[in-house]
């Protein structure tokens, strides 16, 4: 038979892109809000940064070699995204020895225990920064700044904005008399809150996300339908049921994981639907349990916990929402 007749399995159109070409993306994205956070936090927050990926990296190598007995993935990068998120969820100051505990889970149980990146089902970043919160509670919300590159007056302080309000409204101080004490304006809030190298600016992973959409490595309905609800949510009880005990929308969205949950972490492709009206509604879980868990559970921020609560329910969203067959009207 002439060879020109042998048609060859499908797919028969190939792209460029690769688990590696979109972690490598990922990492580019993150690299302003990483900088901005070495600068503020200094030697501490890159040792944090350092050994988060460095035992991520080394774990998922020693796992899938030793245990696994199988080819090694490092060299697709998620590892090292893992390692990132998951240090960019810690307080600069947190002990290294928490840090690699963090790994282990993220890396170990949450994602190789499922089979490895692909069949993961919740985000293993989330799980480690989650597991740690509740494990070392005292650990995980020490906030004191750490020593900078660089002084940003009024940037960092001895706890997270969300938290701080949390206290100030135990203590009946109203929501107008706190954000006036600590000077807290959407301009500021957008540039520069202290906390974890994921929360120091909302600006500079707003920068990084525009870059993924112009690489086209995700799509805007998720986030779009996070910030959406948590904006109109915020607006309601804010406007409409009691302005001094319920923040609005702005310090919602600009304050706490908001914007490193939204636009880098609900959006991975293991974890999140794959179809659009599956993200859609995916994000409104996730805006509306963070926002219930800020107004009115224990814990001052809810992102982490919506999310893992949303990846419950991704394997029913793709059932029942799929997107067009190519080539069906």
């Amino acid at each position: 038979m002439d060879k020109k007749y042998i048609v060859s399995p499908s797919p028969h159109i190939h792209a460029d892109t690769s688990t590696t070409t979109i972690m490598r993306d990922v990492i580019i994205a993150l690299c302003p809000a990483l900088l901005v956070s070495v600068l503020v936090y200094g030697w501490a927050e890159l040792l944090v940064l350092a050994v988060s990926v460095a035992s991520c990296v080394l774990l998922e190598w020693a796992v899938t070699k030793w245990l696994m007995k199988r080819p090694s993935t490092v060299g697709d990068l998620s590892a090292v995204v893992t390692g990132l998120l998951l240090a960019m969820n810690l307080p600069s100051a947190i002990p290294l020895w928490i840090v690699f505990i963090g790994a282990v889970v993220a890396i170990c149980i949450a994602k190789l225990s499922f089979g490895g990146i692909g069949q993961n089902v919740f985000n293993p970043a989330i799980t480690g920064r989650v597991f740690l919160l509740i494990s070392f509670p005292a650990q995980m919300t020490d906030w004191m700044p750490t020593p900078g590159f660089i002084t940003v007056p009024d940037a960092v302080s001895g706890a997270t904005p969300l938290s701080a309000l949390k206290e100030a409204l135990k203590s009946g101080s109203s929501i107008s008399e706190f954000l006036d004490a600590n000077g807290y304006t959407a301009a500021s809030m957008f540039w520069d809150i202290g906390a974890s190298a994921g929360e120091i600016s909302a600006g500079a992973l707003l920068i990084g996300f525009v870059y993924l959409l112009v690489r086209r490595v995700v799509k805007p309905w998720i986030p779009l339908s996070i910030l959406g609800t948590m904006a109109l949510i915020a607006a309601v009880f804010h406007w409409l049921v009691n302005p001094e005990l319920y923040t609005g929308p702005a310090f919602n969205l600009l304050t706490g994981g908001t914007f490193l949950g939204a636009l880098f972490m609900a959006t991975d492709y293991v974890t999140s639907p794959m179809s659009t009206w599956g993200g859609v509604i995916y994000g409104i879980g996730i805006g509306l349990i963070a926002m219930m868990i800020r107004y009115f559970g224990a814990y001052p921020e809810g992102m982490s916990f919506a999310i893992l609560l949303m990846n419950c329910t991704v394997p029913l969203l793709n059932m029942w929402f799929h997107q067009k067959k190519y080539g069906r009207a």
